[in-house]
């Protein structure tokens, strides 16, 4: 019988999916109803924090749009986003408690259909992890430290996690 420290135990944090639209109004709708298909949640606007004149980007400009996705219907959404992928990550998108990967096309998205208004658009998501128990460092009253041991999730246990409950596999790349 394995018993494991149930403070140890890996949890999926939050689930971002984000897509940049630069300085264009019609991509910005054609983005936000395409989240809104995906999640059946309302996205919100990613605004500019500065200037930039090579992209045509002025301060305050709407450039994409996101949503935040926690609690089961976290696991659930990023099922159908880990099989868009074919259930295979690079090495490179896991990292130190979250996972970061894009999905080209939507319509490779289960459940999801062509839009025509919407065009083609493809999509970053991310994936932060966390243990039990990090809400002591977070909360605003009588917070506590957390130790780094236990506030760092590596990349071993992320890879270990996602083939034990997703049959994600991490594919090593050759040289």
């Amino acid at each position: 019988m394995d018993q494991k420290n149930p403070m140890q135990q890996l949890k999926i944090s939050k689930v971002v999916i984000n897509i940049g639209t630069g300085g264009d109004e019609q991509m910005q709708g054609n983005a936000k109803r395409l989240i809104e298909t995906v999640t059946g949640r309302k996205p919100a606007d990613e605004i500019s924090r500065t200037r930039n004149p090579a992209f045509k980007i002025t301060k305050g400009q709407k450039i994409g749009a996101f949503v935040t996705v926690r609690g089961d219907d976290a696991r659930t959404l990023i099922k159908r986003l880990f099989e868009a992928v074919d259930n295979k990550l690079k090495p490179t998108a896991v990292t130190n408690n979250s996972i970061s990967f894009g999905i080209p096309e939507y319509i490779d998205i289960s459940g999801v259909k062509y839009d025509p208004k919407v065009g083609m658009l493809g999509m970053n998501v991310n994936v932060s992890f966390r243990r039990n128990g990090l809400r002591v460092a977070l909360r605003k009253r009588q917070n506590a430290k957390v130790a780094t041991k236990h506030r760092t999730v590596t990349r071993e246990e992320i890879v270990d996690y996602i083939k034990e409950n997703f049959k994600v596999d991490v594919i090593e790349q050759v040289s």
